[in-house]
């Protein structure tokens, strides 16, 4: 499984790139605009081909989803801690991923959770500085939990992919490989070609 995430702020023919890639076979596609207002994500949302709605997952917005036609909520891993888990989230009727940061968090996780992103498995490359110090690779041979899906997150791209898979991840997250690259459609092909 290969997942892309939106830049937070706007990039440059961002909808012809992201539907590009869903044409390319592109599971799933993270919308993380947090700052958008209801009738922004609304306008976002709708300039994707309604064929790939049930590809979007909403970082945010957990209200508009069932307007929208969208199955799927991610739930920041703070707002997971603190219990701050939207009602919409809590009704059942939506596929749900999180977020961690140390494998001893995914171990922990109950199987409500579809999949989570454990990061950074790499220092960012959208985040300059994030992941540095120290990445989560290595601890991927400690995974326990197998009811949910582990999906690498940070400073994965073409060159590093393949050693996401060896070490155990079910899947990888792009985000800076594709939206700080000049060709983000070459970038993912590269990827997706030699994965499938």
């Amino acid at each position: 499984m290969i997942i892309l995430l939106s830049p937070e702020q706007p990039v440059a023919d961002e909808s012809a790139v992201v539907q590009a890639l869903f044409e390319r076979g592109l599971p799933l596609f993270h919308i993380r605009k947090y700052r958008l207002t209801d009738r922004e994500m609304d306008a976002y949302v709708n300039g994707i081909d309604p064929a790939y709605r049930k590809q979007l997952v909403l970082h945010s917005h957990f209200h508009l989803a069932g307007d929208l036609g969208i199955e799927r909520l991610h739930v920041r891993e703070a707002d997971r801690q603190q219990g701050n888990v939207q009602r919409e989230a809590e009704t059942g009727h939506f596929r749900l991923s999180t977020s961690v940061h140390s494998i001893a968090a995914f171990n922990s996780l109950e199987d409500r959770w579809d999949y989570a992103f454990l990061s950074p498995v790499f220092p960012s490359i959208s985040k300059v500085g994030y992941g540095r110090d120290q990445t989560v690779l290595k601890e991927l041979a400690r995974r326990r939990e197998s009811a949910v899906r582990l999906v690498g997150l940070g400073g994965i791209d073409e060159t590093n992919f393949k050693q996401v898979w060896a070490a155990g991840a079910d899947g990888i997250a792009l985000l800076g490989a594709i939206w700080n690259r000049p060709q983000p459609i070459a970038v993912w092909d590269s990827i997706y070609k030699n994965d499938f």
